[in-house]
């Protein structure tokens, strides 16, 4: 059992320990680029209040491994410029996307928050900045601004709920099923009204693969087919959803 570390005897501290318990894990599980979609929410934790608990702003360069699955959870991680995705390798060798963060995300924090090894590694995937916190320091912040502790609290129940349905997909239905689920879902993000005409999904075969437990060549001849239906409409190499 995992010792949890919370900051406050208060109301909401019971609920996130049920949070922190469960999404430890569903993250061994793919497969989130849910984040690739909110990129113009507020940051996680703004970057005066980082400065000002002492966070280091590091330049990454594309494919600069962050931390392995594994390693200590020493830092509090947020992106301030580029992408950064968290991953895990199978053992057929196959890569699982579980998270691909862009600038303001923060990655990582239930093993920082509950005090065990990374269950999974981060990479930048093109260059950029990231800000470290060390641990103690992160703590502390949480502890004197409780309205960061309760966003970062929502935070991790948004990713918890899309685990929990793309995990009942992989589990229970074919891979049409699977993909029409996850571009409703996409679409959903990316359009809060519903729009009159379809939507372009600005994710390649292999991320949708990725996000589904597919193989690419599955992801493939099933949108193709999906084509073919009259389900969604292809433009180029984009999805027309």
């Amino acid at each position: 059992m995992y010792s949890i570390w919370f900051l406050n005897d208060r109301p909401a501290d019971t609920i996130c320990r049920l949070i922190f318990l469960k999404l430890i894990f569903v993250m061994s599980y793919p497969i989130d680029l849910s984040h690739l979609l909110e990129q113009r929410r507020k940051k996680v934790i703004p970057d005066q209040l980082l400065e000002k608990y002492g966070a280091r702003l590091v330049n990454v360069k594309k494919d600069n491994v962050l931390f392995e699955e594994g390693d200590p959870a020493r830092d509090f991680y947020q992106v301030a410029q580029g992408q950064v995705k968290m991953y895990i390798i199978n053992p057929d060798g196959q890569e699982f996307t579980q998270g691909i963060f862009n600038a303001g995300e923060s990655f990582g924090e239930p093993a920082l928050l509950g005090g065990f090894n990374y269950p999974s590694s981060a990479m930048a995937i093109e260059a950029g900045k990231v800000w470290r916190l060390p641990r103690p320091e992160f703590l502390q912040l949480l502890k004197e601004n409780f309205d960061i502790h309760m966003k970062l609290d929502q935070v991790l129940c948004k990713r918890l709920q899309y685990k929990t349905m793309i995990l009942t997909e992989v589990s229970s239905y074919d891979p049409e099923h699977r993909i029409t689920t996850l571009l409703k879902y996409l679409r959903s993000k990316l359009i809060k009204k519903e729009p009159a005409d379809k939507t372009i999904i600005p994710f390649t075969r292999q991320q949708l693969a990725d996000m589904t437990g597919l193989r690419v060549e599955t992801v493939i001849r099933t949108i193709k087919k999906m084509e073919k239906g009259g389900k969604l409409h292809l433009e180029g190499h984009k999805i027309r959803f």
